[in-house]
């Protein structure tokens, strides 16, 4: 049996200590259907869809764990000006989610290459019956305008692999010119010496 430091019975002194401090407390209730709560700044609500950005190229579909992503499209041709064939585009005819199924991991919206899903604080879309859950294209659009801006970079921090990228290109061009040569001029031989 070991030995035991400090004197017998400390940890329900402690207790008390901790349960008397609560009890002087005056408690607080918030009053949620009439007071909003302040949501942490990313929380983790419905899952929002910017129609315009989807390619239909299902990568949400493929990595979602819990296989709640619905995706239809079909192919349209566009006439492309100066090209010589008509060039082919997907185009989005369906985009459902079944909340019943979602487990809000947030896979979806990390592998999604171009931006057309994003988190909303709203959580308020409880429904009567499990099959209202299922959201289409259309409703998942109208959670757009609650979609938070994105946080403002940080001063301190390492700047974005487009900022480095887009500087480096900036500062190329004008640490070395480029030589410049004397053109031509038009009619003139280019071989050299003037003819004989």
């Amino acid at each position: 049996m070991s030995e035991r430091s400090g004197v017998p019975g400390e940890g329900l002194v402690k207790g008390l200590a901790v349960t008397l401090k609560t009890m002087t407390r005056r408690s607080t209730t918030q009053q949620y259907p009439d007071v909003a709560p302040e949501l942490p700044p990313r929380s983790r609500g419905v899952i929002a869809l910017l129609e315009e950005n989807c390619t239909v190229c299902m990568l949400c579909a493929r990595e979602c764990p819990d296989w709640c992503i619905y995706i239809d499209s079909h192919k349209e041709e566009v006439a492309v000006p100066g090209a010589a064939r008509p060039r082919q585009r997907n185009v989005l005819d369906k985009f459902d989610i079944d909340f019943s199924l979602c487990m809000y991991c947030g896979i979806c919206i990390e592998v999604c290459p171009f931006d057309a899903l994003y988190w909303t604080p709203e959580f308020e879309y409880a429904e009567y019956d499990i099959k209202d859950l299922l959201h289409d294209k259309d409703h998942l659009g109208e959670w757009m305008a609650t979609v938070p801006p994105p946080p403002a970079h940080d001063p301190h921090g390492d700047p974005s692999k487009e900022e480095t990228t887009a500087a480096r290109k900036a500062a190329a061009p004008a640490a070395r010119p480029a030589p410049t040569r004397p053109r031509p001029e038009p009619g003139a031989e280019q071989g050299g010496g003037a003819p004989s």
